[in-house]
């Protein structure tokens, strides 16, 4: 039943966003005359890798500095870049994916291998089910980037900062996985794209309805600064990417 409903909702979504990324696709080869896309290469269901289609909104060869997180000043981001960024219009693009079943409309977002290759034990039941374009987390930590901004180092500090969060909230979607919290979830992520805090609130709610942890409900809320926590399954903060951390 999810395959059938990404599968339908995954095409009329491709032809009702059409308007917007048709001319947003110009703008972007309009701009340095490179492909409007990026392919980049993620970890989905049982650790297999796909090619996940997304609008590019960096310069060509972004990737090849190494870094896998951005933040919302980060100079890779090119002017029309910053515009698919604040709307999502590079998670749109991936509703391809969805169309062809590498990825679902919900589930934990994907992530590249040098990040999977640092999950613990518990994090890896992340992988045992297709990644999805919106989530719990994708909607608490919709501000990523600005989370990110001015930090020394983005990926270690996306590793302290939100790893632990979202990989507790991804884990937690999967134990509750079904068709309901897949249609309250791709509806608070519209919500999200016109109010944060009003998505925010609907998934504070939801949580509480499902009788989720208080820590899980206090992730969610983000009424607190966000700390260096380990990620799920360990003890230890990561204060590095060269091995994982238990």
């Amino acid at each position: 039943m999810k395959r059938i409903l990404d599968f339908i909702l995954s095409l009329i979504g491709l032809v009702l966003a059409s308007p917007i990324l048709l001319p947003t696709i110009f703008l972007v080869w309009a701009q340095d005359w490179h492909s409007p896309f990026y392919i980049a290469l993620r970890v989905g269901r049982n650790e297999r890798l796909f090619k996940m289609l997304k609008l590019r909104s960096m310069v060509i060869n972004a990737d090849k500095s190494g870094v896998d997180s951005t933040s919302s000043n980060d100079k890779r981001i090119t002017s029309v870049g910053r515009f698919i960024r604040k709307y999502k219009l590079d998670e749109l693009s991936q509703l391809w994916n969805v169309l062809i079943g590498d990825m679902s409309l919900v589930g934990p977002r994907p992530n590249v291998k040098r990040e999977t290759d640092l999950y613990t034990t518990q994090e890896k039941l992340l992988l045992t089910v297709k990644p999805g374009i919106t989530d719990f987390s994708s909607i608490v930590f919709s501000d990523e980037g600005d989370i990110l901004k001015d930090q020394v180092d983005p990926d270690i500090a996306y590793n302290q900062l939100i790893r632990p969060g979202k990989s507790i909230l991804g884990i937690f979607y999967i134990k509750n996985i079904s068709i309901s919290i897949d249609l309250k979830l791709m509806f608070l992520t519209a919500i999200a794209i016109i109010s944060k805090e009003n998505a925010l609130k609907g998934v504070f709610s939801l949580l509480r309805k499902m009788k989720a942890d208080a820590i899980i409900v206090q992730i969610a809320s983000r009424e607190k600064d966000l700390v260096p926590m380990p990620p799920p399954g360990a003890t230890n903060i990561v204060t590095n990417r060269e091995g994982r951390v238990e």
